[in-house]
């Protein structure tokens, strides 16, 4: 009898028996040995693909980064590309929570990180926003993101209603956040980026109304 087929060892199924492992018992309990044990090879064998286990876990992050849409930046309306950009962003890393502490160590080198700082950063400044304040709004926004990712609120309370009803008056409807946890930690989202973006417009318009204002001091002198 011919032998069962056994699909042969690459990178695509190391990075996804990584990220299932991942998904199923969180980001501390990877290691080569286990995953190794996952694909059911010998840990020697994985490292024919990747020389460490960070190796794995960059090539991870690349892949879900590279779901991070930035495009609504050529538009030129920052704000729509702003939300855009974060509506994208939470949907790439919602998927897998337990991956984004990993994300949440920064960009340093990885091409996909670099590439959507540069869009998002590039379109803020071409909008006439100060390079400073640019770094600020992709840097708050990332974290918006990432805060919305790593836990559902909802999710963190039990059913039992006597656990709150008796206890805690206001928290007598908690025992109903499960039920409904995606929607609620969805619109929780929008509701934090809408306000988030509404106090960055007051702050964008304060910013062109000193321009002008400075514009047209210089233009009087000049006169």
């Amino acid at each position: 009898m011919a032998r069962p087929k056994v699909p042969l060892l690459n990178r695509d199924r190391i990075r996804d028996a990584a990220l299932t492992l991942i998904d199923r018992d969180g980001l501390g309990e990877l290691s080569m040995r286990k995953l190794a044990a996952e694909l059911g090879v010998q840990a020697a064998s994985l490292y024919t693909h990747y020389p460490t286990k960070d190796a794995v876990l960059d090539e991870i992050a690349a892949g879900i980064m590279a779901r991070v849409d930035t495009s609504a930046f050529d538009r030129g309306n920052w704000r729509d590309g702003l939300t855009s950009w974060a509506r994208s962003y939470r949907t790439a890393l919602v998927r897998h929570p337990n991956f984004v502490a990993y994300l949440a160590a920064g960009p340093g080198t990885r091409e996909e990180n670099l590439r959507a700082a540069d869009a998002v950063h590039g379109g803020l400044v071409a909008a006439g926003w100060p390079p400073r304040d640019a770094t600020m709004i992709g840097a708050a926004t990332r974290y918006l993101v990432m805060g919305a990712t790593m836990g559902s609120f909802s999710r963190g309370f039990v059913d039992d209603v006597q656990v709150y009803r008796d206890r805690y008056p206001h928290l007598e409807q908690a025992h109903l956040l499960r039920a409904k946890a995606d929607e609620i930690d969805s619109e929780s989202f929008e509701l934090a980026l809408s306000a988030f973006t509404d106090g960055l417009t007051l702050r964008y318009e304060a910013i062109l109304a000193r321009r002008a204002k400075r514009q047209r001091t210089r233009t009087e002198s000049a006169d």
